[in-house]
């Protein structure tokens, strides 16, 4: 699948009779998520998908990783299926964005602490475990793991920097209209303009690296919650699972 072109949205200046106090339309067409999306669950082979959960919700631990033994989950479901995407300039650094479909707002975006070019090197490897991990908060706190503004990142093991949380930008609106029409693919875009924060001199900044897919969320506990990437079937890609875990 070819990716879409740059001409897959335009901005426009504002007319001259408007009112000045009135914010300019948005230079996408993305809609908003449905309030009910993260309420619904998956009730097909429910019995098969809990087994697998509770033995795939634990990370693959290198022993430079500080990861401390995790318990079996009390309760651990699956919820809906999401659009993930993972994008970033071959010399700066990966950027995680959550959508509910393709053509939806990002409900998360994450600045990952690994480069572009490393990620690329670790998926060629055929498998990927990134775990987020941050600490565990008081029990009266009532902050989701999913809204946690940072995190230590390690990429199979390997401690690469840190995952930050943050909103959305005008950039990632754009990678996200220009990818609207993609459900699952990687590829190249060209760059976005010169306003990215990842964006670096040289024919190889220019381009934007991106991977999408359809992924599984996975509940574990409120301290624990994980992504694995849906694959179609019969397809011997690579195999990547982020974790979101409080210690």
């Amino acid at each position: 699948m070819s990716p879409p072109t740059t001409t897959a949205f335009s901005t426009s200046s504002s007319s001259s009779s408007a009112d000045s106090s009135t914010p300019p339309p948005p230079p996408h067409s993305l809609i908003h998520p449905s309030s009910s999306h993260n309420k619904r669950h998956h009730s097909r082979s429910r019995a098969f998908r809990v087994f697998r959960s509770v033995f795939r919700s634990f990370p693959i631990i290198a022993p430079v990783c500080k990861f401390p033994a995790l318990p079996i989950p009390d309760v651990t479901h699956t919820g809906p299926r999401v659009t993930g995407t993972l994008f970033g300039y071959r010399k700066g650094h990966v950027t995680l964005s959550i959508q509910e479909t393709p053509r939806c707002l990002p409900t998360l975006v994450i600045e990952l602490g690994i480069q572009t070019s490393a990620l690329q090197r670790e998926m060629g490897l055929g498998t990927v475990r990134i775990a987020l991990e941050c600490d565990k908060r008081a029990d009266k706190d009532r902050t989701k793991v999913m809204d946690e503004p940072l995190w230590t990142m390690y990429c199979n093991g390997k401690k690469s920097g840190y995952g930050v949380r943050r909103e959305a930008t005008e950039e990632d609106f754009k990678v996200m209209e220009l990818l609207k029409a993609v459900s699952m693919g990687a590829g190249v875009l060209p760059g976005t303009g010169s306003s990215c924060s990842q964006q670096v001199e040289g024919a190889d900044g220019d381009e934007l690296a991106y991977m999408r897919a359809f992924f599984e969320r996975v509940v574990g506990s409120r301290d624990s919650q994980t992504y694995y990437m849906l694959s179609p079937e019969g397809n011997n890609g690579p195999e990547l699972s982020i974790f979101f875990i409080r210690v």
